[in-house]
């Protein structure tokens, strides 16, 4: 029985060196040393020998099988580092090798230019606040002096989701709600998306951006309108800008007008860009109606105030001599790539 212990612990040992994988180590151990393995089945036999030689047997027998335990765990150990070894040759990278590079990002045009007027207006005191996009009838026309029967409801074209709530049409609702939470004086631009039933082309879509403006203190008058609107476009076109004021109509605003800045093309000749007008018209202001700030618990016997509303596309189209607004929402990389 000596003998055959001896011989089990000798083929193990060249087995187990010639083993070439894991599996293979595990292999040889559940045939050596597993539950019905080679030296299992000696080990059964030992009820044959004197009691003499059962010490002496038994000694050997957890030799071997201590030495047979020790070998499979140097073996696999021994194969697992080799596989390591070999992953990290196979998956070595030259760092010395030209990165591809990704291109990089950058802002959209529309967003150069938000935050450029953005800019100019906090440089001017304003602050910037936001309203919801799907709003109350009450606050897109009734609380802005615009009843259910006024004709300024049929040139909007709006979304109505009931008869109560619509998409926006403008974002002059924002100044209404500032009204009714705070108290002169008021100094905010609100920019956001408006939404308008509007057939897609060159100049029109259902969803563009509007800013508006609003500024609301004791003894504002029509110079002060005049005075910002003129500094704001001096900074944003350049301070050679010559600036027209044109009366016109908003059921909000009472006077109105309408803001033309001389053609920077022709300096008021007249040319395509202006379509031979001489001037080019860039957004619609007025002092606040008394009955919109009544509206809001605001007396108009105490304060005043004046709004402007500008179109972002509008102003970013003649900014960067764009003649189809749809090229700002089809993104074309070869159009974008331009305002880096």
């Amino acid at each position: 029985m000596k003998e055959k212990l001896e011989e089990i612990r000798e083929r193990a040992r060249q087995e187990l060196a010639a083993a070439a994988a894991v599996e293979n180590v595990e292999a040889l151990r559940i045939k050596y040393a597993g539950k019905k393995g080679e030296l299992t089945q000696i080990l059964k036999q030992m009820g044959k020998l004197s009691p003499d030689e059962r010490p002496v047997v038994g000694q050997l027998a957890n030799e071997v099988r201590s030495f047979i335990e020790t070998a499979v765990e140097t073996k696999k150990a021994e194969l697992a580092e080799a596989m390591l070894e070999k992953q990290l040759e196979d998956e070595k990278l030259d760092v010395t090798l030209p990165a591809d590079m990704s291109p990089l990002g950058h802002k959209h045009p529309l967003s150069i230019v938000l935050d450029e007027i953005k800019e100019i207006f906090v440089g001017m005191g304003f602050e910037i606040v936001d309203g919801p996009e799907v709003e109350y009838d009450y606050y897109n026309f009734e609380a802005l002096n615009i009843p259910k029967d006024h004709p300024a409801r049929d040139t909007q074209d709006t979304f109505y989701i009931t008869d109560n709530i619509l998409l926006r049409t403008q974002t002059s609702p924002v100044q209404v709600r500032v009204m009714e939470k705070q108290k002169p004086p008021i100094r905010i631009i609100s920019p956001g998306r408006v939404f308008r039933s509007d057939a897609v082309d060159a100049t029109h879509s259902p969803l563009f951006h509007q800013i508006e403006g609003l500024v609301v203190d004791k003894d504002i008058t029509f110079a002060d309108l005049k005075g910002t609107l003129e500094t704001f476009i001096k900074r944003l076109y350049g301070e050679d800008s010559v600036v027209r004021f044109r009366p016109h109509h908003f059921p909000f605003t009472e006077p109105s007008a309408e803001v033309d800045v001389q053609c920077f093309s022709c300096k008021g000749k007249g040319c395509r860009v202006c379509k031979n007008e001489g001037w080019i018209e860039i957004l619609g202001c007025g002092m606040v109606h008394p009955k919109v700030l009544e509206n809001c618990g605001i007396d108009p016997e105490v304060y005043s105030g004046f709004a402007l509303g500008l179109g972002l596309e509008r102003v970013a189209m003649r900014r960067y001599g764009v003649d189809d607004m749809r090229l700002f929402y089809e993104n074309d990389t070869r159009f974008l790539s331009q305002f880096e």
